[in-house]
């Protein structure tokens, strides 16, 4: 008599693997320059070709950046690092960061306000980054702006979405009258409908960036829920509290596989959503992250071939 493994909730049918390995192939990854330091060889953790956001935390050296995008970039891989405006005081200092950057193989850019309260400088926004035309002079190809699934109330107080809306209009407006590639890289979230429904909602408002939909990589459950209510995680933080009250899950690592299970089966259904890829916040460590989405993929292949 045979018997047969039943698939638990968090493990994925083998149709559902494929999917989910095609759907993280192809991921990108952020990283700090203190957290970079840790790491002896990229080239061990990370596929060739893996875009590498660094953060620019408010009170890093500059020099400390540039020194991360260079050992990154002379590993070959493409390198996008934070430009938070708040903590750029002019616009001489942001030409000297894109020219610091430029001189290291960098001709990318995460464009975003910055979660400084007062403004350093003359720059408030992502919008006076790019209208200053400093990357277009310099040669940058690809900018990408912050998304926010679940609004952000650092912007829009009431909860609702009028001035992020407002913002991504004009940035659409702006990928259609300038040559940059852009796509809009999204907060973290641990829900794929709330992503799902915000992703349908700006497409039929006319926006057509592509969506790089930002999640946490494997972690403890206290780690996750200090960096969701750290950086204003909505409605998706639910997914956390129900497993914290679940004894048997309290003491295993999150792994976010069911969230993005349903990404992947919502993209096979729907080829022409704007979610496109999958950007990786490393809150449990990079290697715990690069080494669950790499397993992903190689899994999600052997199950395609059969």
């Amino acid at each position: 008599m045979a018997f047969f493994k039943q698939a638990s909730p968090e493990t994925p049918a083998a149709g559902s693997e494929a999917l989910l390995g095609s759907f993280v192939e192809g991921y990108s990854i952020e990283i700090m320059p203190r957290t970079a330091a840790k790491i002896d060889d990229f080239k061990a953790l990370l596929p060739g070709g893996t875009r590498v956001y660094i953060a620019h935390i408010e009170g890093t050296p500059i020099e400390e950046m540039v020194e991360t995008a260079a050992r990154l970039s002379g590993d070959g891989y493409p390198v996008m690092p934070h430009f938070p405006a708040r903590i750029i005081r002019d616009k001489a200092m942001l030409e000297d960061w894109i020219l610091r950057y430029r001189d290291v193989g960098v001709n990318q850019a995460l464009l975003l306000a910055g979660g400084v309260t007062n403004p350093h400088g003359e720059l408030t926004s992502s919008m006076d980054l790019m209208e200053s035309g400093l990357f277009d002079k310099h040669g940058y190809k690809r900018l990408h702006v912050a998304g926010h699934p679940e609004g952000n109330k650092d912007i829009d107080a009431d909860g609702f979405y009028k001035q992020v809306d407002s913002a991504l209009q004009w940035k659409q407006a702006f990928s259609e009258r300038t040559d940059a590639a852009m796509a809009i890289a999204t907060q973290f979230a641990f829900e794929a409908q709330p992503v799902i429904d915000w992703a349908n909602r700006l497409k039929a408002a006319g926006i057509a960036l592509p969506i790089h939909v930002g999640i946490a990589g494997p972690a403890k459950l206290q780690t996750l829920i200090k960096f969701a209510m750290a950086c204003g995680v909505g409605p998706s933080i639910r997914v956390l509290q129900r497993r914290a009250m679940d004894i048997r899950k309290l003491v295993m690592p999150y792994e976010p596989t069911d969230v993005l299970t349903d990404l992947a089966a919502h993209k096979a259904a729907n080829p022409g959503s704007l979610i496109e890829q999958v950007h990786f916040f490393p809150l449990g460590g990079i290697k715990a992250s690069t080494e669950w989405a790499n397993e992903t993929v190689r899994t999600g292949a052997l199950r395609k071939t059969g």
